[in-house]
């Protein structure tokens, strides 16, 4: 296990290597948001064909769950920076080593080897879940319960993309909030989304054993933290509250942060 899990953060070292490369060349590392979800998704398909002896359905299963969720994002993350260009709060992280002529060590200290090292922290339930499911490792009720959550999450997280997607497509909506859709419900259901999938990928995880679940349970705790404690709803709402204002402030007042709840009026 330990080899091959070993062997997984090679791959990424490689393919963070690479990226990092491409960032200094076109001056903009933004596009490692794509590659937050991507990055899953590969590796939970090098384990998957890493699994000794052969993946079991248990595998496939919890291959299949990381890839969908993670290839998904990174098209749609990857195509909102061909559109919008750098992220601000890139910009904000490497202002000064730009200043300095440093950017190309920022990016990788700064951003790259660190969102590497949670990139593999946070996926750590898919890698070793799937690499401790060798055939025939069936598909258990337990681990259809945690299937279960992670369709919830998709569709919060899918249908949340696409209906502000369309909403920020339309010219008159500029300025406005989304607060229709599932966005009445919770003002991110996006990253509600995500914290159920992944709560999800843990509990199918948890079917090849307690002991593998309980050495990964960080994975998706440290999502929890960062979705609702550090760079997910604080920061975004903190620039949301600077453009949108007091149509932010009357959203925010009668529509659950989080969790989706009826709306409050």
């Amino acid at each position: 296990m330990f080899e091959l899990l070993a062997l997984n953060a090679a791959v990424l070292l490689v393919l963070v290597l690479v990226q990092w490369a491409i960032s200094v060349k076109i001056d903009d590392v933004s596009f490692i948001d794509a590659f937050w979800g991507a990055g899953m998704g590969i590796l939970a398909v090098a384990s998957w064909l890493h699994v000794p002896g052969g993946p079991g359905d248990l595998a496939t299963l919890i291959m299949a769950m990381t890839a969908a969720w993670g290839f998904r994002l990174g098209i749609y993350l990857f195509l909102r920076w061909r559109k919008e260009g750098e992220d601000r709060r890139y910009k904000r992280i490497l202002k000064d080593a730009r200043e300095k002529g440093q950017f190309a060590r920022a990016a990788l200290t700064r951003v790259w080897l660190m969102q590497a090292v949670l990139l593999f922290m946070v996926s750590s339930p898919a890698q070793v879940g799937i690499l401790a499911s060798p055939a025939p490792a069936p598909i258990t009720l337990l681990a259809w319960a945690g299937f279960a959550l992670w369709c919830v999450g998709v569709f919060f997280e899918w249908v949340g993309d696409w209906q502000l997607a369309r909403f920020k497509a339309d010219p008159a909506n500029h300025g406005r909030v989304l607060d229709t859709g599932l966005w009445r419900y919770t003002r991110h259901p996006n990253y509600f989304g995500d914290f159920c999938a992944w709560w999800g990928i843990w509990l199918t995880c948890a079917a090849a054993g307690w002991e593998y679940a309980a050495a990964t349970v960080i994975g998706p705790l440290f999502l929890s933290f960062t979705l609702t404690r550090w760079s997910g709803v604080p920061l975004l709402e903190k620039n949301l509250h600077k453009t949108k204002g007091n149509k932010y402030a009357v959203y925010e007042r009668k529509t659950s942060a989080f969790f989706p709840l009826p709306p409050r009026y």
